[in-house]
Order: structure tokens, then C-alpha cells, then sequence
């Protein structure tokens, strides 16, 4: 997947090493020289341009784009990034960084912007999330208790769609917290079945992720 990063300042940087540290192209985008620094993410693509010129974009080649984020200090800037993105380029996925919380409630569809969060880790996982049905992605690590806030978006040929939440054989020490349907948050219910394209939120520990993973993957019986 190619991701452009808008915004090279730590912030970019880190959800770039993170991005690739998971095998993604990224090109981080800055229009201050003293931002353009190689040396701290060497595998990136570099570009010293203004994201809010459409010139600019142009440039860095958007269209060819999976992901935008628009991860600046400047919250006027994240909105003009996001919305020419969306509209000039058709990039699919677009993720809007919020520095003032007063002006989150900009940050909508209307502007471009598909995803509003504040955090490096939180905006990668939700651009991992963007293309990745069927795989797990961490969102959160809980540094006192050993264990993982994760989220699977379960396929529709994962062989428990449609079976009762209850009945599905769980790894050890997993617990499935949250059901993320249609725009809808759910308690999950023993009773309730598991649906194509839902989200499901686990807490789980690191070495059960992988066994979690396998068991809602196709194929698995």
C-alpha cells in the first residue's frame, strides 16, 4: 500500500516508521527544509513541497495513493490537504490529524477527511484497518496489564459469520468487547451471531494475537 504523509515533523515521522516497519511505501511531504531530514526515516520518499498546492500534489504523484494522511501542526493545512485529495486525486482513504480540539468538528466528509485522530499509533492503525479485512491490527497497548486492544474486520468467508458470539472457541485470555456494525456500537451477547464485515475489538495478549487471527481466517476449521 502507498501512503503519503503530509507533515515530516515528529509526528509524520513516527506513523512513518511504523507504516513501514508493516512492509508500506511512504512518502512524507514538508514544506520546511529543515523538516526534510532522510537520515531519520531512510526507507521513506522525501519531498519538499507545500501539501496545500495542488502543484505540489501533482508532484508527489497522489492519484496513486492508497492513504493520505494529513498529519501537520497546522489544522487549516490538514483540511485543504484532505479535501484536495479526496476531490482532485481520488485518493480512497484520507486521515486528518486534529491539533486544537475546538476545530474537530471540521474535520468531516465535507472536507476530504474520512478519519479524525490525534495520535501516531491510532492513525496508522485505522489506515491498516482502511484495507485490511480479515487481518488484525493493534490499536492500543496497555502497558500495565500485558495485553492489546486489537480489531479484526471479519470476511465474509471467515467460517464463524453467523454463528452466536458464544459458541465461537475463543483463544484463552481473549475477550471480545465490542461489536462495530453498520455505524452502531454493540455489547457482544452470547446469543448474538457474528455478521460479515463486522468489527470486532478484542483485549488480548501479544501471543495470542496470531492464534486469535487464525481462528476467524478463512479456511480455518
Amino acid at each position: 500500500m502507498r501512503v503519503a504523509i503530509a507533515g515530516a515533523g515528529a509526528v509524520g515521522r513516527s506513523i512513518a516508521r511504523e507504516l513501514i516497519e508493516n512492509g508500506h511505501q511512504v512518502l512524507l511531504i514538508d514544506k520546511n527544509p529543515s523538516s526534510i531530514r532522510p537520515e531519520r526515516v531512510p526507507n521513506a520518499e522525501w519531498l519538499l513541497a507545500d501539501s496545500c498546492e495542488l502543484s505540489s500534489l501533482a508532484e508527489a504523484q497522489l492519484g496513486k495513493c492508497d492513504v493520505v494522511i494529513a498529519a501537520t501542526g497546522d489544522d487549516k493545512a490538514n483540511l485543504v490537504t484532505s479535501l484536495l485529495a479526496k476531490t482532485e486525486f481520488g485518493v480512497p482513504r484520507t486521515v486528518g490529524r486534529v491539533n486544537h480540539p475546538n476545530n474537530e468538528w471540521l474535520f468531516t466528509d465535507a472536507w476530504g477527511v474520512d478519519v479524525n485522530v490525534s495520535t501516531p499509533r491510532i492513525m496508522s492503525a485505522l489506515v491498516e484497518e482502511a484495507v485490511s479485512i480479515g487481518d488484525l491490527v493493534r490499536l492500543f497497548t496497555f502497558r500495565q496489564g500485558n495485553a492489546n486492544l486489537v480489531e479484526l474486520t471479519l470476511s465474509a468467508d471467515s467460517p464463524y459469520v453467523g454463528t452466536p458470539a458464544g459458541l465461537v472457541p475463543f483463544p484463552e485470555n481473549c475477550a471480545l468487547v465490542t461489536i462495530l456494525r453498520d455505524g452502531q456500537v454493540y455489547t457482544p451477547e452470547a446469543e448474538q451471531p457474528l455478521e460479515s464485515g463486522d468489527e470486532l475489538l478484542f483485549v488480548v495478549p501479544a501471543e495470542v494475537e496470531h492464534e486469535l487471527e487464525q481462528l476467524l481466517s478463512p479456511g480455518h476449521a
